[in-house]
Parts: C-alpha cells; sequence; structure tokens
C-alpha cells in the first residue's frame, strides 16, 4: 500500500482477469462507480455543491407576490389599458354628435304644413318671422272705439271675420293637443311654433273683456262680418286681402252668452297649463279663466251669445251653453286643481241638461259634449260616465250603421243633407278616438265593450288612421284635401288672401271680385284643409263653392290635433301626467314622519 499524494486511501489489487476483462469494456467503470474517492475527486474539480436561489417576493400588505408575477401583472394592466381603456377615454373626451333624428312620417309632414295655416290666417301687426311671405300687416284699426283695442288675433277663414267662439274653440283644442302630446311636439321641432300660435290666440282673448279684472259685464264677441244679402261693403261682399281691408269692421258685443264665456274659460284655462313654466303668465291666465267663468255661470246670463243677432246667428250660431259649462268646469279642474270645478263638471244635473246621457253626438265648435266629460278618456276618473265616453266610441265603427259612410271609406258627421262641410267634424272624431285609445293604453286597459262585444283599443286607431288618410288622399279622387300635401290637391282655396296676387296693387272692394270668379289657380299657396267632398266622394274645386273649398280655423285645429295623436315621431302615447299638473291628489296626503328618536 502505498501514500495517496491527494489524500485518502488507495489500494492496489492484483486481479489479473479483471483487468483483462476491463479492457474490452466499452466504458469506464470508475465513472460510474460510488466510492470515496471519485465524490472526493469531484469536490476538488467542481468545488461545493451550489446553494439554491432563493424567490424574491413582494409585499403588498394583504397580497404577497413573486417579482416575477407583479411584474407580468403589471405588464398586462399597462396592455389592458392601452388597448381598452385609452379608447374608452379618448371616445368619451371627444365631442359627442347624436345621431340623426329618423326621416319624419307623414303625419309629421302634413302636420308641420297644416300649422303654417294659422301663421297665414294671423291679424294684427305680424312678427319679423311669420313665415307666410304674401301676408302682411293689417286690421290694426279693429276696436279702435274700444279700451285697449282689439289688434290681432285671427281671421276665422277665407272672409276677414274675426270669430270669436270659434277661435276660442280653436285655442282649446291645440293646447289640449300640446298637453297630451308635447313630447312629439319637441321630436319634430315644432313645440315653440305651436306655443307661438296658443298665445296669439290667447293674448287676443284677453282684450275682449276685463281679463284683470275679478269679474266683467260684456265681452266683445266678434270684430267684422255682416248680414246675409247685404250690399253695405264688408267681409262678405268685398273681395280684398285683409291688408287692403277699407272697409267698415263693426265690433258686436254681448252681455250674455254662457256658451262663449264658457268656451274662452276652456281655452284659456287650457292654455295656462301649456305655459306652467311661465309661472307669471300662466297665474295671469287663471285669473282671466275664473273671472270669464263667473260670467258664464251668472243666472241672469243665460242666454245664447248668438241668438238674435244677425252678424253671428247664421254663421257660427249655439245650441246650447250646458256643454260649455262642462268643458270650461273640467279645464279650470286641470288648471287650478279646485274641487268644486270638478264637482259642477260631473254634476248629473248639468249632463242631463246638456243631453249627454243618452246619445251620440259629434264634437264641433258648437258641441264638447263628447270630450267635455272630466277626465276624458281617463278611465279612473270617469267613474259614471264611463259608458258614456265607450258608446260614443261605438258609434265610430261602421258596422253599427250609427252614421252614414261613403263608398270610399269617410264616415259622414255633417248636419248638411248632401254631406259637405264635413271633415271638420271628422279630425275631431278622429282626434278623440286616437286619444282615447291611448289613454285605454295607458292605463293598461286593453279596449272597451260595445254591447257584448270587446274591441280593443287598436280598433279606434285603425278608424283614426283611416279617416286621416282619407284626407290625406286615400280616396277615391286620390286628392289630398289638405293643401299643399302630396302631388296633388285643392288649387281654388276660397281665400281672400291666399287669391289675389301680391303686386302692389290695391283692388277695391267689388274689383277683387275678378280674382274671386277666376279659374286659375290661387297664385299664393296657403297650407290647410278644406271643407272636402260631398257624401259621394265627390269634390268640386271652385273658389266661390265654400261648401268644397272654404277653409277654416276649428277645422285646421282639430286636424292638427289628430295629426299629432297619429305620428310616431317622438314615440308613441300621451303624457299622462301633464293634464294633472295643477290637481292636488284626491287621496289624504301622507302623513309626516315621526321625529327623530332622542335617548
Amino acid at each position: 500500500m502505498y501514500g495517496n499524494i491527494w489524500g485518502g486511501e488507495m489500494d492496489v489489487r492484483e486481479e489479473v482477469s479483471e483487468q483483462k476483462t476491463s479492457r474490452n469494456i466499452d466504458f469506464d467503470r470508475a465513472s460510474i462507480a460510488k466510492n470515496p474517492v471519485d465524490e472526493t475527486h469531484q469536490r476538488w474539480l467542481l468545488g461545493p455543491p451550489a446553494k439554491p436561489k432563493k424567490k424574491k417576493y413582494v409585499d403588498m400588505g394583504c397580497i404577497v407576490c413573486s417579482t416575477t408575477a407583479c411584474k407580468w401583472t403589471i405588464g398586462f394592466i399597462v396592455v389592458a389599458f392601452a388597448v381598452i381603456g385609452l379608447p374608452i377615454m379618448i371616445g368619451k373626451l371627444l365631442p359627442r354628435h347624436p345621431p340623426p333624428p329618423p326621416p319624419p312620417d307623414n303625419y309629421t309632414v302634413a302636420l308641420q304644413k297644416v300649422l303654417l295655416f294659422f301663421n297665414a290666417q294671423k291679424s294684427g301687426k305680424l312678427p319679423e318671422d311669420n313665415g307666410i311671405p304674401w301676408r302682411g300687416d293689417s286690421g290694426l284699426k279693429d276696436g279702435s272705439d274700444i279700451p285697449g283695442g282689439l289688434v290681432g288675433g285671427y281671421y276665422d277663414s277665407g272672409e276677414n271675420t274675426k270669430f270669436h267662439f270659434p277661435l276660442a274653440f280653436s285655442m282649446t283644442m291645440l293646447s289640449w293637443s300640446v298637453i297630451e302630446y308635447k313630447h312629439k311636439y319637441h321630436a319634430i321641432g315644432e313645440y315653440d311654433h305651436i306655443r307661438d300660435l296658443i298665445k296669439w290666440g290667447i293674448d287676443y282673448l284677453l282684450l275682449t273683456f276685463d281679463s284683470s279684472a275679478n269679474s266683467t259685464d260684456r265681452i266683445y264677441s266678434q270684430v267684422g262680418g255682416s248680414t246675409i244679402g247685404s250690399t253695405e261693403p264688408s267681409d262678405s261682399y268685398c273681395w280684398e286681402r285683409p291688408e287692403d281691408m277699407d272697409y267698415p269692421r263693426p265690433v258686436q258685443t254681448t252681455t250674455v252668452g254662457p256658451d262663449l264665456a264658457g268656451e274662452m274659460a276652456a281655452a284659456i284655462a287650457a292654455a295656462s297649463i301649456v305655459f306652467h313654466d311661465n309661472p307669471a303668465y300662466s297665474k295671469t291666465l287663471v285669473v282671466a279663466a275664473e273671472t270669464v267663468y263667473a260670467f258664464a255661470r251668472d243666472f241672469g246670463r243665460r242666454w245664447p251669445y248668438s241668438r238674435q243677432n244677425p252678424y253671428i246667428e247664421p254663421y257660427y250660431n249655439s245650441t246650447g251653453y250646458f256643454d260649455e259649462y262642462m268643458w270650461g268646469a273640467a279645464w279650470l279642474f286641470y288648471a287650478t286643481g279646485n274641487v268644486s270645478y270638478l264637482s259642477l263638471a260631473t254634476d248629473l244635473d248639468v249632463a242631463a241638461n246638456a243631453d249627454v246621457i243618452p246619445g251620440f253626438r259629434v264634437m264641433s265648435w258648437d258641441n264638447k259634449l263628447p270630450a267635455a266629460i272630466p277626465g276624458y278618456p281617463y278611465e279612473d276618473m270617469l267613474g259614471s260616465y264611463h259608458n258614456v265616453t265607450g258608446l260614443t266610441m261605438c258609434s265610430f265603427l261602421q258596422q253599427y250603421n250609427v252614421f252614414s259612410w261613403t263608398r270610399g271609406g269617410l264616415i259622414l258627421l255633417s248636419n248638411d243633407p248632401q254631406g259637405r262641410s264635413n271633415l271638420q267634424y271628422v279630425v275631431n272624431a278622429a282626434f278623440l278616438a286616437s286619444i282615447f285609445a291611448d289613454y285605454l293604453n295607458a292605463n293598461d286597459i286593453p279596449g272597451w265593450y260595445c254591447g257584448p262585444s270587446f274591441f280593443t283599443s287598436s280598433v279606434l286607431k285603425d278608424f283614426a288612421t283611416s279617416q286621416v288618410n282619407y284626407i290625406l288622399g286615400c280616396n277615391p279622387l286620390n286628392t289630398s284635401y289638405l293643401v299643399g300635401y302630396g302631388s296633388k290637391y285643392p288649387q281654388h282655396v276660397h281665400h281672400r288672401g291666399a287669391s289675389i296676387p301680391v303686386d302692389n296693387t290695391k283692388y277695391s272692394c267689388t274689383s277683387g271680385w275678378e280674382w274671386r270668379d277666376a279659374s286659375t289657380p290661387n297664385p299664393n299657396n296657403i297650407t290647410g284643409m278644406v271643407s272636402g267632398p260631398d257624401q259621394d266622394d265627390n269634390f268640386e274645386d271652385v273658389r266661390a263653392n265654400y261648401n268644397y273649398t272654404q277653409i277654416t280655423m276649428a277645422g285646421n285645429a282639430g286636424l292638427v290635433a289628430a295629426l299629432v295623436s297619429l305620428t310616431s315621431s317622438g314615440g308613441v302615447g300621451v303624457n299622462r301626467n301633464s293634464i294633472f299638473s295643477s290637481v292636488p291628489p284626491l287621496s289624504p296626503p301622507s302623513p309626516p314622519p315621526p321625529a327623530p328618536w332622542k335617548p
């Protein structure tokens, strides 16, 4: 045994056979042998074994994670912010452009045209933005012998007379349509326009009585006009533009007339709701409405305003005034919340005198019974009148044969033996049916009964749509009775201002007749609904034949209401609460909360 200079022990064994054998082996056994010598050799050559690396951690308080994981997480967040968050932030910071509104439907187009009719009918000092180039200032001397004068308002039709009874009805209808369909007027950009039209008429009505006082003893009921068959220069006898009127325009005054006063109260009260956003003006209107309604309720004044007045009775004769009692009281209740008006509007004795129960009546400037029932057609307020409203709707259905119909599908509501001047009543019926359906839907009521038969609200919408579509051209003559709408409409409207050219020539009372009798189309286009066809769906486009070509305030106010109820612009349905904006809750108020508890 020899000492190992490397340290340790080394044995030399003489095993010849094994050495010889090992030479024939392809590998060295010593390389895989596990013995102290080899391990020592390895430690000397390779040094001590490497110590495992310790992982580094980041302590974030409630969470501990490795540095690598933390780096990956932060990197992922940064990438996600760049890909998702940054575009969102940029999108929010950039100015937003609202999507273009959908194109208006046919009812909206028609509505925008018919509203211009009221601009064309304005009397007085016209605003610069009136929008009717062939109209100018007129009637500036109206009521010059009356304190405050009677300048302003609207001419009723193709004549230059200002009839206050149908004017008040027209303003009520326009205000009602705004109260119920305000959102639609906003959507089509006509909200400010129609409010201006309403204010123009209401401000004029305030001139016709002592509207700032608590009581009044007279009402100015008409400006201009004439008696039947008179050959004296007047609105009827002369054919002159309003701007050229040079004949006397008498003012009619009445100290009676609950019909006129009741309608004026309804118009002014309804307008006070339209102008709720102007509290001072709205309050002024409420005071005026209550003043004129007190005139209507005065027992000593219960006489129709038109009776035995030859300037009014042949044109706008009132057949009664109990419907205006109900109509005015209902609108004053909405405007004030005063339950005494509600009591009057629901008084069965008043209803009986007005012949509300039973009967089928046609709504018009003379008869408000189909719409005078308070809350019409709010079923939760109607109570005892529920069936009456339903029966009115049933009368509009052709299968019950309450009214006659033309072969072309137009309901005949006019008292004229030949069915002329019918459209002014048709549009009111269409509006009542349409809004009744909207209120049924707003109250989640699927329909109503006509006897044992049940009808869904869509039946009423179908009726209203069919009648308005007939007016707009879906009729046997393919003629639109709304002038200016469609490709075919009347060209010879019975209208002085529209038929006389604006050529710096002043035509006298009788020299204007050449334009009345001319066969050429009107040089000035007045958009609005004419009287319409007869019972045989025939129409005569003749200027002198006013039974076909006349154009009136009341008729076009009804058309405005019908059109806005049917247009889909701005959505469907009514503004359910706006009519009750001034009405306090009918139930007792909730008690105040208890005082805070103290130990």
